[in-house]
C-alpha cells in the first residue's frame, strides 16, 4: 500500500509540474515550454532574464500558477476532511456553504469595511489584488465557520444525518448567503466594488501577486500538517460516533476543533481566490478510489490532486476564449455540477428530500 501511495504521489507530482509549465506557457501570449524552462532556470540560478517574456512568466503567470496550486490543494484537503466529519462523500466546502459564507464575509468587509482597497480587480476573471491585508481573510474565516455550523446544525437531527438533509441544508444556506451578497451588490457604491463582489461569486486567480502567496501557503501547510497528524481520529470517525467514542475519541470536541481548522483554511483560500466550487467534492472522491479511505495516504494524494485539477482548470479558463478569460469557478462548476448529480444518484440515499 505504501508503494502504491508513493507511486501515485510521484505521478501527481509529475502531472503538477507539467500543468505548471502549461500554465506558464499558455495564454494570450504563448511562450514555448523550452523557453519557459530557460527563463525559470535562469532566474533560479542567476540573475533573472530581461525581456517581455521573462516579465510575463515571473511577474504575471508564476504567482497565478502557484496560487492555483495552493488553492486547489487546500480545497481538496478541506473537502476530504469535511466528508469525514459528516460521514458523507457529498460534502464539499462549496456545497456545504463554507465557500459562500467566506465570500459573503469578504464582500461585507470589502464594501463596508477596511478591506475595500482589496477589491480593485480588473474584472470577474482577474479578481482583486491578493495582498497581505488580513482583514478580508479574517472576515472570510468567520463567514465560512458560521455557514458550516449552520448547515451542520440543520442537517443533524436525532443524532443522525442523511444525505437529503445535508444537501437541503447546504442549498438553503447558500441561498441565504447569495441573497446577502446580492444585497451588498445593490448597496455597493463604487464600480470597483461591484467588480470585486462579482469576483467573489465566480472565483478567479488573476489577482495573484508574490506578496499575497505567503498567507495561503501558511494556511495550507499548517492545516494539512495538523490534519495529517490527526489521520487516525479521522479514520475513527468513519466507524460512526458510537464506534469512535468506544475507541476513546471525544467526537464532539474533535469534530468542533477540526471544523474550526477546516474553516480557517477555507476562509483564507476563498479570500484569495473567491468561491471556487466542486474541487473539494471531486478530488477526494477520485483520490479515495485510488488509495483508499485511510487519511494518512488520502490527504497528501488529495492535496496534489487538487493542485493539478485547479491548475489545469485555470489553464482552460485562460485559453478557451482567449484573449477573453472565463472565471475559473465557472470551469469547475461546469465539470463539478454533472459529477455532483452523478454522485447524488449513485449514493441512492435521499432520505429527507421528499416530505
Amino acid at each position: 500500500m505504501r508503494l502504491r501511495t508513493a507511486t501515485v504521489l510521484g505521478v501527481l507530482a509529475a502531472a503538477l509540474l507539467a500543468s505548471a509549465v502549461a500554465g506558464l506557457a499558455l495564454g494570450p501570449v504563448r511562450i514555448a515550454p523550452g523557453r519557459v524552462l530557460g527563463i525559470l532556470l535562469g532566474g533560479l540560478w542567476g540573475e533573472r532574464p530581461a525581456g517581455a517574456f521573462a516579465a510575463i512568466v515571473w511577474d504575471v503567470r508564476l504567482p497565478r500558477v502557484l496560487l492555483g496550486a495552493l488553492v486547489g490543494a487546500g480545497l481538496a484537503v478541506a473537502g476530504t476532511v469535511l466528508q469525514a466529519l459528516v460521514r458523507n462523500q457529498l460534502a464539499d466546502p462549496f456545497l456545504l456553504g463554507a465557500s459562500s459564507g467566506a465570500s459573503a464575509g469578504a464582500v461585507l468587509v470589502i464594501v463596508f469595511g477596511a478591506g475595500s482597497a482589496l477589491g480593485a480587480g480588473a474584472g470577474p476573471g482577474a479578481g482583486p489584488d491578493v495582498g497581505p491585508d488580513v482583514g478580508v481573510p479574517l472576515a472570510a474565516f468567520a463567514g465560512s465557520m458560521g455557514a458550516l455550523v449552520a448547515v451542520y446544525a440543520m442537517a443533524r437531527r436525532g443524532g443522525t444525518m442523511t444525505t437529503g438533509r445535508l444537501v437541503l441544508a447546504g442549498v438553503a444556506v447558500q441561498y441565504v448567503l447569495s441573497a446577502l451578497t446580492s444585497l451588498v451588490l445593490v448597496l455597493a457604491a463604487h464600480p470597483d466594488q461591484l467588480r470585486s463582489v462579482l469576483f467573489w461569486t465566480l472565483g478567479g486567480l488573476g489577482g495573484a501577486r508574490w506578496d499575497g502567496l505567503a498567507l495561503p501557503a501558511a494556511a495550507l501547510l499548517l492545516g494539512t500538517g495538523l490534519l495529517t497528524a490527526l489521520a487516525r481520529p479521522l479514520d475513527l470517525l468513519l466507524a460512526g460516533d458510537e464506534g469512535a467514542h468506544t475507541l476513546g475519541l471525544d467526537t464532539g470536541r474533535f469534530r468542533a476543533a477540526v471544523f474550526v481548522l477546516a474553516s480557517l483554511v477555507i476562509g483564507v483560500l476563498v479570500a484569495c481566490s473567491g468561491a471556487i466550487g466542486f474541487v473539494g467534492l471531486m478530488v477526494p472522491h477520485a483520490a479515495r478510489m485510488v488509495v483508499g479511505a485511510g487519511h494518512r495516504a488520502l490527504l497528501p494524494v488529495a492535496a496534489l490532486g487538487g493542485a493539478v485539477f485547479l491548475s489545469l482548470a485555470d489553464v482552460l479558463a485562460r485559453t478557451a476564449t482567449a484573449p477573453a478569460e472565463i472565471p475559473v469557478g465557472v470551469v469547475t462548476a461546469l465539470v463539478g455540477g454533472p459529477f455532483f448529480l452523478w454522485m447524488l444518484r449513485r449514493s441512492g440515499r435521499t432520505e429527507g428530500v421528499a416530505g
